[in-house]
């Protein structure tokens, strides 16, 4: 299988302005800040300015929007229209449609990748301003108290208490702590809701596919509770063509629930963070059999019919599909040699 043909699919999904469309449907081509920071982890650690330009593009967006930053920095957000939106038109502006805006996990995540291109070298961050920026998002999840807030979460649903968006947030205050004014009690009001509702998702859901993102890319949880994570959604979750995202999930769910193809290279990914590579090997298969030859990963299969939704390719799909055989393949090459 020829890995380089991802790097061609998420190119043809990269815009101009650096950011990356979710998909190249016509229903789904919108930005979303969570897809843009999975699709470009593969180039956190390459020589392009893929990483870089993509975040530069987020920075933008968020300018552009400082205003109302700035307000919710002091006053929660009551509608949901008021909060941060996470998804975006191409040209990176607000949508004007009721939707599920309230979703911690995108800020939470963006903070992340911001922490990490600028360990690793990028640069993310051009200027005084951008720096003003990343203070006051920090300050936004402060207003918002992330560690109690409810919120549509990572499927963009019903609003409740998201571990995994509370995750997101631990993961990004820590790594920008050392960018800007990150008060210590932030993240340890975090980390004391995460271990009251770990290994559960929220109130109505035992287990979901968003709590991977505990284990990669955050590295947020202890070891006993990533092993229990990842033996729930496996054991749970796990399907034919990939991984529903929780049980009676009714987003094309035809029968039964949709199986995102997403889902076996992220628990492959998580096992080599776990350092079990035997267990990550049993999904290099399974991995490869959602890829079609073109490396165009679908978002899911519909439940129910066995067959890929119109949203294909889905950028993080590629993205995930893409670093878990590149990184599988360097552990083999190790090992030969």
């Amino acid at each position: 299988m020829n890995v380089n043909k991802a790097i061609e699919v998420l190119d043809r999904m990269r815009l101009s302005n650096g950011a990356y469309t979710a998909s190249l449907s016509k229903d789904y081509s919108y930005v979303w800040i969570r897809d843009v920071v999975y699709t470009v982890l593969p180039f956190l650690t390459d020589s392009s300015d893929r990483y870089e330009k993509a975040y530069q593009a987020l920075f933008d967006l968020f300018r552009n929007y400082e205003w109302k930053i700035d307000i919710h920095r002091e006053k929660r957000p009551m509608y949901l229209f008021e909060y941060i939106h996470s998804r975006y038109s191409t040209d990176l502006k607000e949508i004007p449609v009721e939707w599920g805006h309230a979703q911690n996990d995108a800020i939470g995540a963006f903070l992340w990748g911001v922490g990490e291109g600028f360990r690793h070298g990028k640069k993310v961050i051009r200027d005084e301003r951008d720096l003003q920026i990343v203070q006051k998002l920090v300050d936004y999840l402060e207003c918002l108290q992330y560690w109690q807030a409810i919120d549509n979460g990572m499927w963009e649903e019903n609003m409740e208490l998201h571990a995994s968006s509370i995750g997101a947030c631990v993961a990004g205050l820590n790594a920008v702590k050392m960018l800007v004014n990150v008060k210590e009690e932030l993240i340890k009001k975090g980390e004391e809701t995460l271990r009251f509702m770990l290994p559960r998702e929220s109130e109505t859901k035992e287990t979901d596919l968003a709590l991977l993102s505990l284990i990669y890319p955050y590295r947020v949880v202890d070891r006993k509770t990533a092993l229990k994570i990842v033996q729930n959604v496996s054991t749970k979750l796990e399907r034919t063509y990939g991984c529903i995202r929780y049980e009676n999930d009714q987003y094309y769910n035809e029968g039964s629930e949709a199986e995102w193809c997403f889902g076996f290279p992220w628990l492959g990914l998580c096992y080599l963070e776990l350092g079990m590579n035997n267990m990550a090997k049993q999904y290099i298969e399974k991995t490869k059999k959602i890829i079609p030859a073109n490396f165009e990963v679908p978002e899911l299969y519909i439940g129910g019919k066995n067959i890929p939704n119109g949203n294909t390719p889905l950028a993080w799909s590629v993205s995930l599909s893409y670093l878990f055989l590149v990184k599988m393949d360097s552990i083999r090459n190790e090992q030969v040699t």
